[in-house]
C-alpha cells in the first residue's frame, strides 16, 4: 500500500507518496503561510494533499504537541496561530475519505530513523533535535512512548538551571535555553553582533577565532547535561541527534566528547549518533504510522 504522507512545520510543509520499502516519490515542498492561521494552514495542507491520487492512507507529522489516538493539537505555540485544538485527523479523513494518522515531528522522526535510519535494528531509543528549540522523543520496545496522553519527551524543558534564564514557556533554565541552536547563535551574537546564524559562526570557527571555539564548546557542555541525564534515565542503546547545527562534525564531536565524559562508565555502551534522514525523516516516520 502506498502511503501519502505530510510533514506540516512552520515553515514549509513536505509531502511525498511512500511505499513500504521506505522509497519517497513525488516529493513536493510549500510554505505554510502560518500567518494565515491554523484553518489557512490546513487548508494549505489540503490543497496540497489533492494534487495526489493512488494512496490508501494519509499519515501527517506536525509540529505541536499532539493527542495521536484522536490527531488532535493538544498544545502549539504561536508559530502558528490557534493551532492548539485543530482536529487534523477528524479534517483531513472527512476532505479525502481516508485513514489519516497524525503525530508529532519529532515523534515520527525517531520513527523514520529506527524504521529507515540511523536506528534500523535497535528496539529502543532516543531522539533529539535542536533547532528554534529542543525536541525529544522516546523510542522503547519498537514503538514511541507517549505517556498518559501522547506528550512524552518534552526534553527541552527539562529545568537543568533553576535560577537561569527565563524560557519561552514561563519557567527558568529550561534545557533548550541554553542547548538550542538558538542558543549558540545567542551566544556568538554577544562576541559580534553580525555573527546572527551557524553559517556565520562556523565560518569564524574554521578561521580558528578563538573565542567562537570556546562558545561552540560551552555549548556542547550545555548540551552534554541534557544528554547524561537521559542516558542515566532511559539506559538507551542509542541517542540520535538531529537539527541542522548537527551536521557541523565539530559541533557532533563536541557533544559526543563531552557527553561520555559526564557518563557513568556503565552506561557508556550507549551510541550517540547523528540522524540520518534529513529533511525526510518526518515524511517516513509519517508512513511508519501505518506500516
Amino acid at each position: 500500500m502506498k502511503i501519502l504522507c505530510a510533514d506540516v512545520g512552520g515553515t514549509s510543509i513536505k509531502s511525498a507518496m511512500v511505499d513500504e520499502q521506505g522509497k519517497i516519490v513525488d516529493f513536493k515542498e510549500v510554505p505554510t503561510e502560518s500567518s494565515l492561521g491554523a484553518l489557512g494552514v490546513m487548508e494549505n495542507l489540503r490543497k496540497l494533499l489533492a494534487t495526489y491520487e493512488g494512496y490508501g492512507a494519509i499519515g501527517i507529522s506536525t509540529a505541536g504537541q499532539v493527542d495521536s489516538e484522536k490527531g488532535e493539537i493538544i498544545y502549539a505555540s504561536e508559530n502558528i496561530p490557534g493551532y492548539t485544538g485543530m482536529k487534523v485527523k477528524k479534517m483531513m479523513e472527512e476532505a479525502f475519505q481516508v485513514p489519516v494518522k497524525v503525530d508529532n515531528d519529532v515523534n515520527c522522526a525517531a520513527r523514520g530513523e529506527a524504521k529507515f535510519g540511523a536506528g534500523i535494528g535497535r528496539k529502543d531509543l532516543l531522539c533529539l533535535t535542536f533547532g528554534t528549540g529542543v525536541g525529544g522523543a522516546i523510542y522503547l520496545d519498537h514503538k514511541i512512548y507517549g505517556g498518559k496522553n501522547g506528550v512524552a519527551g518534552e526534553f527541552g524543558h527539562m529545568v537543568l538551571h533553576p535560577e537561569g534564564q527565563e524560557c519561552t514557556c514561563g519557567q527558568k533554565g529550561c534545557y533548550e535555553v541554553y542547548a538550542s541552536a538558538r542558543a549558540l547563535v545567542r551566544e556568538a551574537k554577544k562576541l559580534d553582533v553580525h555573527c546572527d546564524n551557524g553559517r556565520k559562526l562556523f565560518e569564524r570557527i574554521h578561521q580558528g577565532e578563538e573565542a567562537f571555539c570556546n562558545v561552540l564548546d560551552a555549548w556542547a557542555l550545555q548540551v552534554s547535561y541534557g544528554l547524561v541525564n537521559l542516558v542515566h534515565i532511559f539506559n538507551p542503546s542509542m541517542v540520535i541527534l538531529g537539527g541542522g547545527i548537527l551536521e557541523q562534525e565539530l559541533a557532533f564531536a563536541a557533544i559526543q566528547k563531552h557527553t561520555y565524559d559526564g557518563m557513568l562508565t556503565s552506561f557508556r555502551e550507549v551510541t550517540l549518533v547523528k540522524a540520518a534522514l534529513g529533511n525526510k525523516a518526518g515524511l517516513l516516520g509519517a508512513a511508519s504510522l501505518f506500516l
